[in-house]
């Protein structure tokens, strides 16, 4: 498969105004399903840029996935602006809508990081998706008291020495749920991950095979 994934910057409906985006899909072979990924909390400089968030799009392309980034509400050229997670998760799930037209056939995951991370969560209850990936979840914050929890396969992403989210505090969460997502606690990861962004491609990489 080529490395060099198609890229292509547009704008989605949103239910606050247009959401700036990006898509990335793989440069030649059968394309094996899509994804859309949530950024970091606004609020504190994340956006569809992110370097976690562009990780988990490039794992997904390698693994033969159109990805799709996009800015919440209010986050650099997207309209409307910031509304506590209620209205993000809105967006998550516009955007899931919008792909889902684009791709009525194929597999479509979520992911996100951090308070992206949280509001991917909160869509997969809310709308049926194959599959989620949630590194670093803000779940304390953002994605509490759940319920129900995501009937898809779900991998559970976080570093041992996150310095925002609680390792403790997420596998105690974990371990609430039944049947539980599958936890991969990444040795000496803090919360962007530095050094570690390969290690988290693959384990991204190796959950989508699966």
């Amino acid at each position: 498969m080529s490395q060099h994934p198609v890229t292509e910057r547009l704008f989605i409906g949103g239910p606050a105004g247009r959401l700036e985006a990006i898509i990335e899909r793989p440069g030649e072979g059968a394309l094996k399903g899509c994804a859309v990924v949530c950024h970091p909390h606004p609020q504190h400089g994340g956006t569809m840029h992110n370097k976690v968030a562009h990780t988990m799009a490039s794992a997904f392309v390698r693994s033969g996935y159109e990805a799709l980034r996009f800015n919440f509400r209010g986050t650099e050229q997207s309209e409307g602006e910031y509304d506590e997670g209620i209205g993000e998760l809105d967006d998550a799930l516009a955007a899931i809508e919008w792909m889902r037209t684009r791709h009525v056939s194929y597999p479509l995951w979520i992911a996100g990081f951090s308070f992206g991370a949280a509001i991917s969560v909160k869509a997969a209850v809310e709308t049926a998706v194959d599959g989620l990936i949630s590194v670093a979840p803000a779940i304390s914050r953002f994605a509490s008291g759940l319920d129900s929890q995501p009937q898809c396969p779900w991998l559970i992403v976080q570093g041992d020495e996150d310095e925002l989210v609680d390792v403790e505090e997420t596998v105690e969460w974990v371990n609430g749920l039944e049947p539980g997502p599958e936890l991969l606690v990444i040795p000496q990861g803090e919360h962007f991950f530095h050094g570690r962004l390969t290690e988290l491609r693959q384990a991204v990489m190796d959950f989508v095979s699966e």
